[in-house]
């Protein structure tokens, strides 16, 4: 039936954003096992399956399956780089030198 198409496109459609958020991690991450529960709920509204229910073909009262999302994507571990602390003391260190470089030259052109 065409009505089963389109839904079973968009519950493909879910299942693709699904698996898009479980990919770029973070807080959409979150969102993809609500998408994939989604998924499954609108692949069980296709009418011939909602037809079959009625005429008592397929049961009616059937627990739903546990659904997984999507595995997030694995970001490779940083390493290297400088210490942040020695960074930043580095930097404190450079903008004290540049003060006091400033504060000697204005004391050998004095303002009348």
């Amino acid at each position: 039936m065409r009505s089963d198409q389109v839904v079973e496109r968009a519950g493909d459609g879910l299942q693709r954003l699904s698996e898009k958020a479980a990919a770029r991690g973070g807080v959409t991450a979150k969102l993809a096992q609500p998408l994939a529960e989604d998924a499954v709920f609108v692949r069980k509204l296709k009418p011939s399956l909602i037809r079959a229910r009625m005429r008592g073909e397929l049961p009616v009262d059937g627990k739903p399956a546990p659904v997984q999302a999507p595995a997030p994507a694995q970001r490779p571990a940083r390493s290297g780089g400088p210490n942040p602390f020695a960074v930043i003391g580095a930097a404190a260190g450079a903008g004290l030198a540049v003060a006091k470089l400033i504060d000697w030259r204005g004391h050998a052109h004095p303002r009348p």
